[in-house]
């Protein structure tokens, strides 16, 4: 038989028009099923999660999956959920960077007068060191946000819209409100007239080859995937025999050379565990799914963060 009848239920908030069965060849794509029944019900493709009655695994709005490779056969029962209005994911990194994009520069200089208007008048102006570290987390944006429009090929076209005050939230925050404030404050370790240039030149070099570097391993991600696709390959090049996400790791080592730069504020010390805590949670995530996708043909890392560390 080349074609069953699968039955339709939904899970959660109704769909309407949402068909009780759907018919298809079990050589049809996962891809062609979402497609059908987005058309039938009038759902985005994108806020559909289609899921098996039999497990509740995730049937994959992918190309290259069969619906024989699924296990579902005739009659068997498909779970289908409204997912919400949804959001791409360009559209979200985009958001999110803006933030610590502008705020620097703003607090710095336009917003530095209300911002610190309870100290003696009039403010001191800028140190060298302070505005060093606003170029360079101006330029460290600046590459995301490049990075955002013309590298990254995702996995997941969209995200729920609810999501974006989350996400956004870390970003805004802590590498925004956060690190300039406490910065650009004119009794911090920034606002030295005589720093240690050994910090300054150390800091530049490290941030300058960490961008650098992690501009590498987003390259050699992007390569992975063809472009309108969701496939998967095993990564290799500068980085990805020491740990599993090198990307992550030079996002860390860029990181310490501005802290370094500001000669070693806290607030951004701070930034830098928060983050690094969650990039070390995301970074094991992948190296479980990387082990499961890939099997004997993947090397297992020890480390997937920092070599020989975490």
């Amino acid at each position: 038989m080349s074609n069953i009848t699968l039955t339709v239920q939904p899970r959660g908030k109704p769909i309407r028009k949402l068909p009780k069965e759907v018919e298809i060849s079990l050589n049809a794509s996962t891809e062609e099923l979402h497609t059908a029944l987005s058309a039938a019900s009038g759902c985005s493709i994108h806020r559909m999660r289609i899921t098996k009655g039999s497990d509740r695994s995730l049937v994959p709005n992918s190309n290259g999956t069969t619906i024989d490779e699924t296990g579902l056969r005739n009659s068997s029962v498909i779970h289908v959920k409204d997912l919400g209005p949804q959001i791409a994911w360009r559209t979200v990194f985009i958001i999110e960077y803006l933030g610590p994009l502008l705020i620097p520069a703003l607090f710095l200089f336009p917003l530095r007068p209300l911002l610190y208007f309870n100290y003696d008048k009039p403010l001191p102006e800028p140190s060298h060191v302070q505005r060093l570290v606003c170029g360079l987390l101006t330029a460290h944006f600046l590459k995301r946000e490049f990075e955002t429009i013309f590298v990254h090929r995702f996995s997941n076209a969209t995200m729920p819209a609810h999501n974006i005050l989350k996400n956004s939230a870390h970003y805004w925050a802590l590498a925004g409100f956060n690190i300039a404030y406490w910065v650009f404050r004119p009794n911090s370790t920034a606002a030295t007239d005589s720093p240690n240039e050994a910090l300054v030149y150390a800091g530049l070099a490290l941030f300058s080859f960490s961008q650098l570097a992690n501009l590498n391993a987003h390259l050699i991600l992007r390569n992975l995937r063809r472009a309108g696709t969701t496939e998967r390959g095993i990564p290799s090049g500068f980085g990805f025999n020491w740990v599993t996400c090198p990307n992550y790791f030079f996002e860390i080592l860029a990181w310490l050379g501005v802290y370094l730069v500001s000669q070693c504020n806290w607030s951004v010390l701070f930034f830098i565990l928060v983050g690094g805590l969650q990039m070390w949670s995301w970074a094991w995530k992948k190296e479980k799914r990387y082990r499961k996708e890939f099997g004997d043909k993947y090397k297992k890392k020890r480390t997937v963060l920092l070599p020989g560390l975490l």
